[in-house]
C-alpha cells in the first residue's frame, strides 16, 4: 500500500511516496496513519489533533476526502486504492 505526500509533508518524509506493504488489505485509515507516524513521528503533529485529522489536512482515498466518507478514519483501505495526503497550502 502506497501513501503519497505533497508540499511540506515531503520535507518530513524526504520522499513523495512511502510504501506500507506490511499493512493488510482492508486496514482502516487510522492504521495507515499510525504506520506513517511510526516511520515519521513528526507527521503526527502536522496531521492530527488528538484522534482526529486537523481540519486543514486532506487525506484522499481515490480522490475522496476521508472526513467526508461515511466511516471517516475507520474507512478500510485496499492495496489498490490511491492514497494522497495534503497539508494546508496558502498563497496569494
Amino acid at each position: 500500500m502506497n501513501v503519497n505526500f505533497y508540499a511540506t509533508l515531503r520535507l518530513i518524509t524526504g520522499k513523495k511516496t512511502i510504501s506500507l506493504d506490511h499493512l493488510p488489505d482492508g486496514s482502516p485509515v487510522r492504521d495507515v496513519l499510525e504506520a506513517c507516524f511510526e516511520l515519521y513521528p513528526a507527521l503526527r503533529a502536522e496531521l492530527m489533533n488528538g484522534d482526529e485529522l486537523l481540519g486543514h489536512v486532506h487525506f484522499f482515498i481515490n480522490g475522496r476526502d476521508v472526513p467526508y466518507l461515511e466511516h471517516a478514519l475507520a474507512t478500510p483501505v485496499s492495496r489498490n486504492d490511491k492514497l494522497d495526503v495534503f497539508p494546508a497550502v496558502g498563497g496569494g
